[in-house]
């Protein structure tokens, strides 16, 4: 039996498992943890639980962080600014078509990683030489999806609340236009667009749910029979989980599921 809690770099970064060893912890405590790219300071989003078999091999917690360790973190966020701020200049002066929007710095400070988005691949052997001379540390090119930007840079959505993907979403499930025409949406791009351009990503969240519901009602075209007469289903609004019926005298009426059950 071992301990594992979930530790978390970014407000809606990823969950991440480690070993938690003996270590008294609740969420929102903040550690040192040991990370493939080096140590790196996270929150306790899950508080440790005994887990009896674990089939990958887990970083540890190293240690609970001190107030010297939130000075350092301090410290490091302003490397990460200054980083940023000379990358930007390097990139202007070598006219690379490249939007960098975030820089992040090991807690041990041994490595820099530059986040960017861009059409195609760069050339960016220059600006490497360039960062390197001035902060004589490794340093990390990293091209990421329109979405990452998104996540990243935040902003409020067309439902006036802040972005799922910036606020609580761990990571990007798929998204597709077939989810957009399950729930019977516009299909206009600009309708079912999220700032970033790509579908919403609130299409996952009710998507089954729509599917269940649709599996109970009769599909569009359907000629069924019902205590008004015979006709044909012509419309579904799944929330209310009723559809609408036109008859052969071209009166529409409209019956929920309930009421098509008890007949």
């Amino acid at each position: 039996m071992i301990k594992v809690a979930g530790v978390k770099f970014k407000t809606a970064g990823k969950i991440y498992d480690f070993k938690s060893n003996a270590f008294v912890l609740k969420e929102g405590d903040s550690v040192i943890v040991e990370t493939e790219q080096g140590l790196g300071f996270g929150k306790i989003a899950i508080p440790p639980v005994e887990i009896e078999n674990v089939e990958k091999k887990l970083k540890q917690i190293l240690r609970i962080a001190t107030t010297e360790d939130c000075l350092r973190r301090e410290e490091i966020k302003k490397l990460e600014k200054r980083a940023f701020d000379f990358c930007i200049q390097c990139i202007n002066d070598l006219n690379l078509l490249m939007n960098l929007f975030s820089v992040e710095c090991t807690f041990d400070r041994n490595k820099l990683t530059f986040f960017y988005t861009a059409d195609g691949r760069i050339d960016f052997r220059e600006l490497i030489k360039l960062l390197v001379k001035r902060f004589t540390i490794r340093i990390e090119m990293r091209q990421v999806g329109i979405r990452n930007l998104s996540k990243h840079c935040g902003g409020i959505g067309k439902c006036g609340r802040e972005l799922c993907c910036s606020s609580f979403m761990h990571t990007f499930e798929p998204v597709s236009i077939k989810m957009a025409k399950e729930q019977g949406l516009s299909l206009n791009p600009t309708k079912i667009s999220g700032v970033c351009g790509r579908l919403m990503c609130c299409l996952t969240f009710e998507n089954e749910t729509y599917k269940s519901l649709k599996r109970q009602m009769p599909k569009l075209g359907r000629r069924i029979t019902i205590e008004e007469g015979k006709g044909k289903v012509i419309r579904q609004n799944v929330v209310k989980e009723s559809i609408t019926i036109r008859l052969e005298d071209n009166t529409e009426i409209e019956k929920t599921i309930r009421q098509l059950e008890t007949k």
